[in-house]
């Protein structure tokens, strides 16, 4: 059975696939709808699924989408290694503002899940990282926003050793701060509502 592990922001947990090693190699069972529902409390629907290549200090993020109906993310990285952010963008959460970070590589093969509503952003470690993520939504645009990885605010640790490139989107970005007076993060009580009206279905 797959361990499922709840990290410290609601709505983000850390999945650890079980090997099924044999003379030929290992195979890893990464995504199970049961066992993840069981874990989050409703079934995530996939209805998109993406891969990203990226160069070694690469970072995508702080992206979400607005809620309802938002989109949870289920990533993981087959190649390579990265540095995975979960950030609270919920306002009126207990935990708003705070990030979560894991490192996911193709050393022990993990997967995080991200409720609707959390921002997530990684960062490419290795000099080529490939990352493989399944959406509950399809992509968007006119529902999609950023805030910038780099605001001291949220303090992300982001690795000192490693030169970070970003996008022209993401760099100019707003402060988690200007994304909420301009009335375009999620709020805790959105979500939590979405989420239950999830578990009824």
């Amino acid at each position: 059975m797959t361990a499922m592990e709840p990290l410290s922001l609601d709505g983000a947990h850390l999945i650890s696939p079980v090997p099924h090693p044999d003379e030929r190699g290992e195979l890893y069972q990464i995504f199970d709808s049961g066992e993840l529902r069981a874990a989050v409390g409703h079934a995530m629907r996939v209805s998109q699924a993406n891969c990203l290549v990226s160069r070694r200090g690469a970072i995508r993020g702080i992206h979400f989408a607005e809620v309802p109906p938002g989109q949870a993310k289920y990533v993981m990285c087959p190649s390579g290694s990265v540095l995975d952010v979960i950030v609270d963008l919920r306002v009126g959460s207990p935990t708003f503002g705070h990030w979560e970070s894991v490192v996911l590589d193709d050393a022990r093969p993990r997967c995080v899940y991200v409720a609707e509503g959390l921002g997530h952003a990684l960062m490419a470690l290795s000099e080529r990282a490939a990352v493989v993520y399944l959406c509950s939504r399809p992509y968007t645009p006119e529902r999609e926003h950023a805030v910038n990885p780099m605001d001291d605010s949220i303090g992300i640790d982001w690795p000192a050793d490693i030169q970070p490139i970003l996008s022209e989107r993401d760099r100019g970005a707003p402060t988690l701060a200007e994304a909420e007076r301009a009335g375009v993060l999620p709020t805790y009580a959105a979500c939590q509502a979405f989420a239950s009206a999830l578990r009824a279905t």
